[in-house]
């Protein structure tokens, strides 16, 4: 069983989740989720059967068509309809190991037994991840309330065999898969088209694939910041222990520990120094790098909260007998946080920038732009124009979203949190940290060629040797960009374990 992940009521949190997905792990409900689905389900029926009063979504339209009433005999196709009308994506696919996140994410919340879905819907979810068939979804589409309804149409368009799939490499027509493995078309019964499409898992998905990612740069940061650090001849006392106890943040301390185990038993590090202080770029790492350690950790607990929530609309409590239209698919918890994520993971990328700049200002013994003969050769010139320029953009992607909000649905959603377009943002951003990372790295490796004999610790070390197998010291100008291009995969292909991410 430890290739299968059991759906559960159980806690939910990122290291758990990126097991699953490093892993491939497979899903399987528990037990109790199927009964309380099917009881939550059997209720839903009764319900309905017993009383001819509006239900919000269940038995009336959507949205401003609130108060308008449906028959019995319509459900169903008012379901369908909901499905097909909003699937209004458009403009870039959204990846697809997000779109298999809002999957499992989508599974997880309806199996706690307040959304009224079928048994077999949920299931048919769990063939559909299992078998990775992932539904063609777009980036555009959502205002971040009401649920993330454009993408989690898309999401659900395959229960009903319409819409497109990504499977096998390539992308087919949600019919022609779902012949191929056999599966009929879901019948989808009052309530389940609102359950699908109300919730907040576009948004979470986005939120759970970059707080992971956002881990990783943030130890790469500190490792990469420790390489240039020791390249640049810098101090280590502004990293002492007692500097960081006496203004005690969390990510502080964290990252001066850090930085003084990456760099024990440098030679480099250690040695007698002819300059008094260092840049803050170098120097205040623990207070930068920190900050954004501890909004990681804010950021964190927001979206395990919602993980572990059920966000859609009515919610049903079957021991209370009460079926409640409330507001729980509204995004602005999720919004604020990724607008504070951006922002955070944003300055990573300046100061790395800033670090960038030091080592080719031809300080420190260091050769200006850190190559042989410069003015025959521009060296490492250019890269930093264009960490510079990645920075730049990120300054803008890094403004808020959540502080816009337009009105909707002929004004019954007055107000919604943006938080889908500040998820689109800011996995641009973090994919643009790792690149001026990368060229940190690409930049501290080459100045590092220029401290010998002498060397740096056996960790980094270990980690150089690693890395100049795939990206070699420059002795002349050449072409930069696959360089640049190797170096920004190498940092996706390193492996970190879970208790040094999340610790």
């Amino acid at each position: 069983m430890s290739h299968i992940h059991i759906i559960s009521s159980e806690v939910l949190d990122l290291s758990t989740i990126n097991t699953i997905v490093t892993e491939h792990k497979q899903l399987k409900l528990s037990e109790d989720s199927k009964t309380k689905i099917e009881n939550c389900r059997n209720y839903l029926d009764e319900k309905i059967k017993n009383q001819d009063q509006p239900i919000y979504g269940i038995n009336t339209g959507f949205g401003s068509l609130c108060d308008v009433k449906i028959t019995k005999e319509n459900l169903t196709k008012l379901q369908e309809n909901l499905v097909m009308s909003h699937a209004c994506g458009i403009g870039e696919r959204v990846p697809n190991e997000i779109v298999k996140l809002m999957l499992f994410l989508k599974i997880q919340s309806l199996s706690y037994g307040h959304s009224g879905v079928q048994l077999q819907t949920v299931e048919r979810l769990i063939d559909f991840y299992n078998n990775d068939i992932l539904p063609i979804i777009y980036t555009q589409g959502s205002l971040g309330a009401s649920g993330d309804l454009a993408p989690l149409a898309h999401l659900a368009l395959p229960l009903i065999s319409k819409g497109e799939v990504f499977y096998d490499g390539e992308i087919y027509q949600s019919s022609e898969v779902l012949k191929k493995f056999g599966y009929e078309s879901i019948t989808l019964k009052s309530k389940e088209g609102l359950a699908l499409l109300n919730g907040t898992q576009f948004m979470s998905a986005y939120g759970i694939h970059l707080l992971i990612k956002s881990y990783k740069l943030s130890y790469f940061a500190d490792l990469i910041g420790s390489i240039s650090l020791d390249a640049f001849d810098g101090r280590i006392e502004p990293f002492n222990a007692l500097v960081h106890l006496v203004r005690p943040h969390n990510g502080q301390i964290k990252t001066a520990e850090r930085i003084r185990e990456f760099l024990e038993g440098s030679e480099l590090i250690s040695r007698e120094k002819a300059h008094v202080q260092d840049p803050y770029s170098y120097r205040c790492m623990p207070q930068v790098h920190g900050a954004t350690k501890d909004t990681l950790e804010f950021v964190r607990k927001v979206f395990k909260t919602e993980i572990n929530s059920v966000t859609d609309n009515p919610n049903i409590f079957i021991e209370e007998d009460e079926i409640i239209s409330g507001g729980n698919f509204h995004g602005q918890p999720l919004a604020l946080a990724l607008d504070y994520l951006k922002i955070a993971m944003a300055e990573l990328g300046n100061i790395s920038e800033r670090r960038i700049y030091q080592l080719i200002s031809g300080l420190r013994g260091l050769p200006m732009f850190l190559v042989d003969n410069p003015g025959l050769n521009s060296g490492f010139m250019i890269p930093q124009y264009t960490a510079a320029s990645i920075v730049s953009a990120n300054k803008q992607l890094a403004t808020p979203a959540s502080i816009d909000s337009i009105v909707s649905s002929n004004g019954q959603e007055d107000h919604v949190s943006m938080g889908a377009n500040a998820a689109v943002q800011c996995l641009d951003l973090v994919n643009n940290v790792q690149r001026i990372l990368a060229i940190e790295l690409f930049n501290a490796s080459q100045a590092m060629f220029f401290r010998k004999p002498l060397i740096s610790s056996r960790l980094i070390i270990s980690f150089l040797e690693s890395y100049n197998k795939d990206v070699h010291f420059v002795k002349e100008d050449e072409v930069f960009y696959s360089l640049i291009k190797k170096s920004v995969h190498f940092i996706d292909d390193f492996s970190i374990e879970n208790d040094l991410l999340f610790d």
